[in-house]
């Protein structure tokens, strides 16, 4: 059964492959390589106008120039309380050792 089934699909593999070959789609005949041309790719012309990129109207938004000083917007990056790895390990260890263990142990018995 194993074999008949896979004889069936290497026959039909081989006939979609050879089906697919017969196809006519893509022509033997070589081609020449047909670059397109951009003639007035780096020619001076002029830019396009000018769009707000915030809001509709050009004057929807304000700036102003200057410069604050660093200590007006705090640390950065902000202070990070963290506790040393040796700490954590030493909690992890502590709390390993004072945790209740397991009452009753399961065996698989038998096979």
């Amino acid at each position: 059964m194993k074999l008949t089934l896979s004889i069936l699909l290497i026959l039909i593999l081989c006939a979609a492959t050879a089906v697919g070959q017969a196809a006519g789609g893509v022509s033997s005949q070589p081609q020449m390589v047909v670059i397109p041309d951009h003639p007035q790719h780096a020619d001076v012309h002029a830019l396009a106008s000018e769009r707000p990129l915030v809001g509709g109207a050009a004057d929807a938004y304000t700036y102003a120039k200057g410069e604050r000083p660093l200590w007006e917007f705090g640390p950065f990056p902000p202070p990070k309380s963290q506790t040393p790895l040796g700490d954590v390990a030493r909690a992890v260890r502590k709390e390993k050792l004072t945790t209740k263990k397991a009452e009753i142990v399961l065996e698989k018995q038998g096979s």
